[in-house]
């Protein structure tokens, strides 16, 4: 076998960069288990908060090494192989920037009638539409004003040399638009600052792209209130003047002396007051002697052992000036700052804030804590930023990086009082209590326009200078979508997700054995490797595993099997037609190439235009199926050819290796069915169960998911079983009829659905919609809400996860799905296209893959008239694509037999040829679709009330995938090819 030893070494490259990165996952996972084990008393009840303080103190300390190199637990928790949402609990939230308010403060705050009118019709129709706001704005400014120009209301003092009385409508919304733009580049880099808080909760933050919405999900957190302040909190920008470390140089040196006298105490045994009361006693010469603070400052190689006059405090330091630490040591300096006894000893008019970055020096993270100067009995800022009218970022006179920041005409003067009180000191630019930057003022500055320099990156300027603007342009930041997955539910799905992929595995392991004997093992290998692979990718690429993410792999056991499985029925061929075993096996692999890769690839595009197009677990799912679609065609094809060669090579063709059992040696192996002749009934067939399937959907209707119709939905778990419809109809009366009670996975566990108050957006909506719901379910059950899912009494109910989708966000949900599955069919059309070079296999495939999708609806409308209700959601959507990757997946397989069987025409007619390569390919495609149904009918099972639907869908979409391969898309393609066939020229016979 040529390149054996290129496949050998990438093998062995590739797993062991998988155990690398795995090796990560599984630190962290013992790490968590002695988390655990500390904050679980003697009766077994987890303190999550000891836990937690248990993980932070170690967040930045060395825990594992490797090959010589220290890794923190930070860094530990940023490459394993994570879990999301699902899995582990947590919240995902998604924000929207509201460009409302960017508006009102362009205009100045207009009072214009007509102004206002627009504007708030405009946030009126922005409810139920997806429309760019300003376009929005501008039809409705239209509306209201006439020929009325924009520049009336735009054209003001803050504007000026932006927008002037000349100023068109045109490029007057262009600055509109671009002021929207960097309101949302700015509140994504607050909140960026803002999750970073949850340190090892770690927080993950995207902007959702051609939207002004960002993405956040914080995985383990539980205090839902916590997070939507945190998150909808306006930044606020201030201005605030730098104390100089001599300026409390002396508290600094008694809060040194506390603890220096409390770990002396702690040693001897004594009071902290005693040890005290001693050294001031011993204290002699004391003005000839260097201060402690000054001796420490100026020793550049303090160590954290600390000796009998040196505290944290001055002994972490890094610099010979200032508060600067490491920031693996922040969390004890915040520690000891934190102390009641060490807050009495420090000035009550300075307060201490961290820088918001930190700097690399010396292979060091090292970040400063900045001294800041409170206005005496008073604890508001020298200047706040609300003054600031414009800031850009520029180049200063050396062509580096800085920062030009305009004020209006009241911060001006203050700027100037400001800037002529504290030359050559330093002010700090503060938002969310983080210092972002803090100049030193080199001169007095009279109109308030300054310049703002230092070692900028261009980045970094232009990221100051948002923030900034953040004070001139109020962009308030709301919540559209949300879920809440209790820890409690997520450990179910989790179970529910492992279970469900062991068993898939187990039963395909057994299958593949019994059919295939020892090829059966080598398909396992294959299939095993596949699996390590996926892990050990997800991982390195900082992936989380989720729910439908599992869904994934424990599809890809199935469907990574087909490549074997065509690989094997070759050789089976091969060797019925009498080649010898090794001929066999080289044509196996070679004439199965094809196939593998057509239908590989055609797969793969599925899953890049869900990456693409899809959001939340949609966008999860797809990135398992690339990668399990890649990892298995390098396993199933190369990987498993070394074992085969291997397992071959020392007995030839007498060697014992087989690829088939006594009673699986000649299944389907000489079927002579003429599948074509009854292709009429199958359009009948087809055509009759989706006009029925649509014909119920459309008069009982299809149940949509929150995804796509927009409300909240709470999932409610109880100790005993509780009557849906009881509870339905207590609850229409809190919801005026807009809610709907169904059991979520058992009877003790319902999930609560309602549409009411869905275009209100404001925190004050959200709580009444939750607090009726608790109400409700306490009188209708007389059960007691609780918190404590962990711990329920028979008593009491809890809310075990939670989620509301805006109306927008159900919109953009439709839309993208529908984009999914459009550019997909486009995608695969010209593939094909492109492999087989007839539109007739190209219009055939989408015609079949049409046929599929309609089947799998009228399926589920069929089903939801019988009793059994599945909701059509995100999930639902990947599902259907997988459903016409797979379809096309066995569609290709066919058609690749059929390209085969042309090119070795012989006397044969094209009908034959067809109905031959459907014969040829029936063992394949039974097997194939065999195993992949028992992995999915596994889900079905085991997966969970979450993947019920996407099972549902899978299920039916890979026995009519099957289905359509063979009675639709090769029917499809003799019919569209119709005219060739009746134009073909019957062979001529050669005379014997």
């Amino acid at each position: 076998m040529r390149n054996q030893g290129v496949i050998v070494f990438l093998t062995v490259i590739i797993t062991a960069l998988c155990l690398y990165y795995l090796s990560f996952t599984f630190v962290s996972s013992n790490i968590q288990q002695k988390a655990v084990e500390y904050a679980t008393d003697e009766v077994g009840n987890v303190d999550f908060g000891k836990k937690q303080s248990y993980l932070d103190s170690i967040y930045r300390e060395p825990v594992y090494r490797f090959l010589g190199a220290d890794f923190t637990y930070k860094e530990i928790k940023e490459t394993e192989l994570g879990l999301g949402l699902d899995l582990q609990g947590g919240m995902h939230v998604t924000l929207e920037v509201s460009p409302v308010e960017i508006v009102k403060g362009l205009s100045g705050n207009s009072k214009d009638p007509m102004f206002n009118a627009a504007l708030e019709e405009a946030t009126e129709a922005a409810k139920t539409t997806n429309e760019k706001f300003v376009d929005t704005f501008y039809r409705s400014w239209q509306s209201k004003a006439g020929d009325k120009k924009l520049n009336t209301v735009f054209a003001t003092a803050a504007n000026r040399g932006r927008i002037s009385l000349e100023s068109s409508d045109a490029d007057i919304l262009g600055i509109i638009d671009a002021e929207v733009e960097n309101a949302i580049e700015r509140s994504f880099n607050i909140l960026r600052t803002r999750v970073d808080r949850f340190g090892t909760s770690q927080p993950n933050i995207q902007r959702i792209q051609g939207s002004g919405r960002i993405q956040i999900e914080l995985p383990g957190v539980d205090n839902q209130e916590r997070v939507r302040n945190l998150l909808q909190g306006v930044a606020k920008l201030q201005f605030w003047e730098v104390a100089e470390i001599n300026d409390y140089a002396g508290e600094l040196e008694a809060a040194n002396a506390l603890l220096v006298a409390e770990a002396k105490a702690q040693k001897a045994g004594t009071s902290v007051e005693e040890v005290l009361a001693s050294e001031e006693e011993g204290e002699t010469q004391e003005e000839e002697e260097i201060s402690s603070l000054e001796q420490q400052l100026a020793d550049g190689d303090s160590t954290s052992d600390f000796s009998s006059e040196i505290s944290p405090i001055f002994a972490l330091t890094k610099a010979n000036y200032g508060l600067i630490y490491e920031i693996r040591d922040t969390v004890t300096i915040n520690r000891i700052f934190a102390r009641e006894d060490v807050k009495s000893v420090l000035p009550r008019d300075v307060k201490f804030l961290w820088a918001v970055k930190p700097r690399k020096a010396d292979g060091m993270e090292l970040l400063e804590l900045y001294g800041i100067k409170l206005t005496r009995n008073s604890d508001m800022a020298l200047l706040e930023g609300d003054v600031i009218t414009d800031a850009r970022q520029v180049l200063d006179q050396s062509s580096r990086p800085a920062v030009s920041m305009q004020m209006n005409a009241d911060g001006a003067r203050k700027w100037r009082k400001l800037t002529a009180e504290n030359i050559g000191k330093s002010i700090a630019v503060v938002l969310d209590d983080y210092v972002y930057t803090a100049p030193t003022i080199q001169g007095e500055i009279p109109n308030g326009s300054s310049e703002i320099t230092g070692n900028f990156s261009l980045e970094e300027a232009k990221d100051l200078a948002n923030i900034l603007k953040s004070g001139s342009l109020p962009a308030p930041t709301k919540i559209v979508e949300e879920a809440f997955v209790g820890p409690t539910l997520g450990k179910e799905a989790s179970n529910q997700g492992v279970v469900s992929m062991i068993a898939g595995l187990v039963l395909v392991v057994l299958f593949m054995v019994a059919y295939y004997a020892k090829g059966g093992f080598v398909a396992i290998a294959a299939l095993v490797f596949n699996i390590f692979f996926i892990l050990g990718i997800l991982a390195q690429l900082g992936a989380a595993l989720t729910l439908p993410g599992i869904a994934g792999i424990v599809l890809t056991i199935g469907m990574s099997i087909d490549a074997n499985v065509l690989i094997f029925e070759r050789i089976k061929e091969e060797l019925r037609n009498g080649a010898g075993l090794l001929v066999a096996i080289n044509e196996g692999y070679s004439k199965a190439f094809s196939a593998i890769l057509d239908s590989n690839v055609t797969t793969f595009l599925t899953g890049a235009i869900l990456y693409a197009l899809g959001q939340g677990p949609v966008k999860g799912f797809a990135i398992v199926l690339m990668i399990g679609i890649a990892s298995s065609f390098f396993s199933s094809v190369f990987i498993t050819r070394v074992i085969v060669y291997w397992m071959s090579k020392k007995g030839g063709d007498k060697s014992s290796i087989s690829f088939a059992t006594p009673f699986a040696k000649n299944v389907l192996s000489n079927l002579n069915i003429d599948f074509l002749s009854k292709r009429k009934v199958a359009y009948l067939f087809s055509t009759g169960f989706i006009i029925i399937g649509l014909a119920v959907a459309l008069i009982s209707g299809l149940k949509f998911g929150v995804d796509f119709t927009g409300g909240r939905s709470y999932i409610v778990e109880f100790n005993q079983p509780i009557a849906t419809s009881d509870l339905k109809v207590g609850l229409d009366n809190e919801f005026d009829g807009s809610v709907e009670v169904k059991t979520f996975g058992g009877n003790n566990i319902l999930k609560v659905t309602t549409s009411y108050l869905i275009n209100e957006d404001d925190d004050a909506s959200n709580t009444e919609v939750e607090q009726k719901v608790k109400e409700g379910i306490a009188t209708v059950t007389g059960l007691t809400y609780t918190k404590d899912a962990t711990n329920l009494q028979d008593n009491q109910f809890s809310i075990t996860g939670s989620s509301k989708v805006g109306a927008t966000v159900a919109d953009d949900i439709k839309a993208s799905s529908g984009e999914a599955m459009f550019f997909a069919l486009i995608a695969i059309f010209l593939y094909i296209l492109l492999r087989f070079r007839k539109w007739q296999f190209s219009l055939g495939s989408i015609i079949a893959l049409i046929h599929d999708v309609f089947f799998v609806v009228a399926a589920f409308a069929i089903a939801s008239a019988l009793g059994a209700t599945f909701e059509i959601d995100q999930v639902f959507i990947a599902a259907m694509l997988t459903v016409v990757g797979y379809s096309i997946n066995d569609t290709v397989i066919v058609f690749d037999r059929i390209r085969e069987n042309i090119e070795n025409r012989g006397t044969s007619k094209l009908v034959k040829m067809f109905n031959d390569a459907i014969n040829q390919t029936m063992a394949r495609t039974l097997i194939t679709s065999f195993t992949t149904l028992i992995v999915v009918l596994v889900l079905l099972i085991f997966g969970g009330e979450v993947l019920r639907g996407f099972s549902f869908a899978l299920f039916i979409g890979v026995l009519v995938g099957t289905y359509s391969s063979i009675y639709i898309a090769t029917p499809i393609v003799v019919d569209l090819m119709k005219r060739e066939i009746e134009n073909e020229v019957e062979p001529v016979k050669k005379p014997a």
